[in-house]
């Protein structure tokens, strides 16, 4: 059974995929212009060490996103 989380929960190293993106607006057109959609899968590359933000590997890019975005993107764990 697969999980859902926000991308802010999950762990160094974990890869997810995007189930939905929960953010409207500017920051939902932001994620879109980065390559964050449905389907994209994402690699939690590094934490800081106060927790936001943190490096996400999207599509090659490593990208810093603050866990207040982070938690408006929906991932599911796993392959």
């Amino acid at each position: 059974m697969d999980m859902t989380i926000p991308l802010s929960k999950t762990k160094e190293g974990s890869k997810s995929t995007v189930i939905k993106l929960c953010s409207k607006g500017v920051m939902r057109r932001r994620f879109q212009d980065i390559g964050i959609t449905e389907g994209t899968r994402i690699e939690c590359i590094k934490k800081s060490p106060l927790g936001d933000p943190c490096a996400y590997l999207i599509g090659g890019t490593l990208i810093a996103i603050r866990n207040d975005d982070a938690k408006d993107i929906i991932v599911k764990i796993g392959r």
